[in-house]
């Protein structure tokens, strides 16, 4: 996996595209569904993939995501249940390499970015599962995505820095958000909820995200964040908002995939 690169990539985007509420925010009236992606991608270059944690797409639907978008636009994609809440962990080898397999057209197209693994909230730390599965991963970036308070520990946090995988920054208003630890060449947040009406971010919130953001993108690191705040379109709207107070660090060239 490359280290960190001298001029970071800047990457803001939303959980998901295919939401009928977002009409009137990012799709225009009468768009049919089947183009919403394309819709999206003309705005945002990345996306996170929630679809997969709940079921694995057929091969023609991830090549059709492929075919959909930009060259440059990447994907995150959430990491099946099966693997992160059934197997707590403890995968199969097969399990790993059906899902490494069926996000081939994305990483034959230089679309594929990390690999987000969400473990559930009562899930609390297993030193010895996390480095097993460490150990596992294929090659590519990986981040970890803990809601057990256990987990947010020094031995943990020097687990994942061994292995590059970051931990995954999760802000989730009024609940106490993830430390902001960085244990890879790369960070990723994950926006859930504002303090805002309906789960909104407030001003001072994306300023405060906006802040450290600009120290994160000066250390050479490269940054993938997603607003699943879909309600009544913010997270559209606050994608947005993150990307206008970022804009002088927005990099506009194509994607340099890690080693995959």
């Amino acid at each position: 996996m490359r280290g960190r690169s001298p001029t970071p990539d800047l990457r803001i985007g939303c959980s998901g595209w295919n939401y009928s509420h977002w009409r009137g925010v990012l799709y225009e009236a009468g768009l049919p569904a089947e183009r919403w992606l394309e819709r999206y991608a003309r705005e945002f270059d990345t996306v996170e993939v929630n679809a997969t944690f709940y079921r694995l797409p057929r091969p023609e639907t991830v090549a059709r995501w492929a075919q959909r978008t930009p060259p440059g636009f990447v994907f995150a994609v959430k990491v099946s249940r099966y693997v992160t809440h059934l197997r707590r962990l403890a995968p199969e080898h097969d399990s790993i390499t059906r899902f490494h397999d069926l996000l081939t057209p994305l990483r034959a197209s230089g679309r594929l970015g990390p690999w987000l693994w969400q473990l559930p909230p009562r899930f609390e730390r297993d030193d010895e599962r996390l480095a097993a599965t460490l150990r596992s991963l294929p090659p590519g970036r990986h981040a970890f995505e803990f809601r057990h308070e256990s987990w947010f520990c020094e031995d943990v946090y020097e687990l994942l820095q061994r292995h590059q995988a970051a931990l995954v920054v999760a802000h989730r208003h009024p609940d106490a958000s993830s430390p902001r630890r960085l244990t890879a060449p790369f960070a990723y947040l994950r926006f859930h909820y504002g303090g805002g009406g309906g789960g909104a971010y407030t001003t001072s919130e994306l300023e405060d995200a906006a802040a450290w953001l600009q120290e994160v993108l000066r250390s050479g690191r490269d940054v993938y964040a997603y607003f699943n705040n879909d309600l009544a379109g913010h997270a559209v709207r606050d994608a947005r908002r993150l990307r206008a107070l970022l804009a002088e660090h927005t990099v506009k060239r194509p994607f340099r995939p890690a080693d995959q």
